[in-house]
């Protein structure tokens, strides 16, 4: 996932992304453990999109923590 299409995202829909990509990193882990994946390097790619949709949640929050200053 792109930064710039997450800036787009309305906040509902980074919470809802932010909860869909914890989740399927969460069954990625569990199907890993018991037979290996075909590309475990999904879990690394689900991984940095939770940080990019975390950034993008903090950088928010940031800024409009200096909009009410």
């Amino acid at each position: 996932m792109k930064s710039n299409v997450l800036r787009e995202m309305p906040e509902n829909e980074l919470n809802d992304l932010l909860f869909e990509t914890r989740d399927r990193l969460a069954k990625m882990k569990m199907s890993h453990a018991v037979s290996p994946l075909e590309n475990p390097h999904q879990m690394r790619y689900a991984k940095k999109d939770i940080a990019r949709i975390l950034t993008e949640k903090r950088r928010r929050e940031i800024e409009s923590e200096q909009k009410n200053k």
